[in-house]
């Protein structure tokens, strides 16, 4: 089989940014937006100071994370390992943007040219207003391989087969080819010199390899860099707090989980009492508007039904299944509360919010999203909020002392459980290392589910099984913390990966010293 893949001689490189102008200029990314760009870094202190420039971009991956989230097949994977898109199905949901541990995907919401409303010549060949409101990113100049292809000539090769960004390098240091050649240019490169893969520790199996040292032979390296948790003069390459999903997104996960939680709620009370009917209706209310702030920030939102395209790989394909019947068994039982309804409804918004915290576990450019304890932490936050919902809604509607009492020892049970599985969470996070500044959001005080904010509200619901109107007071602060944390979560705390480089270039007589991941820190 073919498989290309790119390799990034940094002894070689000098930074000049060439790739990166001639990557725009063949496929007039929007202002701001680029699909190959080169990283500086520098490590070390005086006199003992390295310096490399990282070319990155698209890693065209063995595994691509984006196109295992994408909800609508609009990502795709050929044959010959290039990742693409099909603008015409995607929604312009950014799910591959935040799953993209690489930063390689962007989104256009509007028409953009560098000079006003003018566009240059290169700007109005290439311009195509598909791209508006979707994912986009480097295609690896597949069509420049494909017509290369059909002339009969050998991308990484032939210029005219090669990506843009490979042709144009002045220091030749890119290089393109199929590394399941053996005979190939960038198999013999690999075999030659020694070399690494970005954040190959994720498993996606990144296709831009990196040589770093020719004094020791070939063969990869897979060294792990030194964590940085202060990168002075580092930026650019530090992690950055996403911007792909706003409070439009949060409010899905707040109002999402809520919803269900109540719905829940209000299905296991009504098998001992009379059905709140007024609860059902507002689960019903929270999950829909929930959903429809996620339609006001996709790009794309009259495709929305694309998102069912995917449901054997995405977790937000299955999501939008699974409101299907909660609204469907919700609304009957809203109607006719009958128990069997009811309980198809709960286990319907079981799935639901078990979706979400499904979404997050799988992007794997958000480090604090990706951790396995996220998913019965999101879960277990939603189920808590639910039930304070219900507190609130049993305590207006004048339910009997022991009726009360039950939900108290019930709200109390999950808020434990809830703060159970925060610090499992949140130890791991101390385990695995993590972005500096994404730990220092999630820490901040009093919406980070530590344990004496915890405290404060067991102690409220504590009191609330002597007195009602405690007990209402501790499900608001059960609900105000969760809303508080997942607001965090999605929207303060997440950064993603950030860059790294597992090993600075030998410069001239030089040798080869360890690589560094700047913005983060170990325990």
């Amino acid at each position: 089989m073919t498989r290309y893949a790119i390799v990034a001689d940094l002894n070689r490189c000098v930074g000049c940014q060439t790739c990166t102008a001639a990557c725009k200029h063949a496929n007039a990314t929007a202002p701001g937006v680029q699909w190959r760009k080169v990283l500086d870094f520098e490590a070390g202190e005086y006199p003992d100071v390295t310096r490399a420039f990282l070319p990155v971009g698209c890693m065209h991956c063995d595994d691509p994370p984006c196109l295992t989230v994408c909800p609508t097949g609009a990502t795709q994977k050929r044959d010959d390992g290039i990742v693409t898109i099909d603008y015409d199905k995607c929604i312009g949901c950014a799910y591959c943007a935040v799953a993209c541990p690489y930063q390689a995907r962007s989104r256009v919401d509007k028409p953009a040219m560098a000079y006003g409303n003018g566009a240059m010549s290169h700007e109005a060949l290439r311009e195509d207003s598909g791209r508006i409101g979707v994912a986009q990113k480097c295609t690896l100049c597949v069509d420049r391989i494909d017509d290369g292809l059909a002339q009969g000539l050998i991308p990484g090769i032939d210029a005219a087969a090669t990506p843009a960004c490979v042709s144009s390098c002045i220091a030749g240091a890119l290089s393109m080819g199929d590394i399941d050649d053996e005979t190939s240019n960038v198999s013999e490169l690999l075999r030659e010199n020694r070399h690494f893969r970005m954040h190959e520790d994720l498993g996606t199996g990144p296709g831009i390899y990196y040589l770093f040292d020719r004094d020791s032979g070939g063969g990869a390296v897979s060294e792990p860099p030194e964590m940085v948790a202060e990168p002075a003069g580092l930026a650019a390459v530090s992690p950055k707090l996403q911007t792909n999903w706003d409070w439009r997104a949060a409010a899905n996960f707040v109002l999402g989980g809520a919803g269900t939680g109540l719905m829940v709620a209000t299905v296991i009370a009504g098998l001992f009492a009379p059905v709140l009917w007024q609860a059902v209706l507002v689960s019903l209310m929270l999950v829909g508007v929930g959903l429809f702030c996620v339609w006001l920030e996709i790009g794309r939102p009259w495709r929305f039904l694309n998102v069912y395209l995917k449901p054997g790989s995405s977790w937000m394909s299955r999501e939008a299944i699974a409101a299907l019947p909660f609204f469907g068994f919700g609304g009957i039982f809203l109607l006719w509360p009958l128990t069997g309804v009811g309980l198809l409804a709960a286990v319907s918004g079981l799935a639901f919010v078990y979706s979400q915290g499904r979404i997050l576990r799988a992007a794997k450019g958000i480090p604090i999203w990706r951790q396995p304890g996220i998913v019965a932490l999101i879960m277990a936050t939603g189920l808590a909020e639910g039930l304070g919902l219900f507190a609130i809604a049993a305590v207006v509607a004048g339910y009997d002392a022991i009726v009360l009492e039950t939900i108290g020892l019930a709200l109390l049970l999950m808020v434990a459980l809830r703060g159970a599985l925060w610090q499992f969470y949140r130890g791991a996070l101390d385990v695995t290392g993590a972005p500096v500044a994404a730990l220092k959001a999630l820490d901040i005080w009093p919406f980070n589910l530590s344990g004496r904010v915890q405290a404060l509200v067991m102690g409220l619901v504590i009191i609330g099984l002597f007195s009602p109107a405690f007990l209402a007071l501790g499900g608001l602060a059960v609900v105000a913390t969760g809303w508080g944390f997942k607001i965090t979560l999605i929207t303060k705390a997440a950064f993603n990966q950030g860059f790294a480089i597992n090993h600075m270039p030998a410069r001239g007589a030089g040798k080869s010293a360890p690589g560094i991941k700047p913005g983060w820190v170990a325990f």
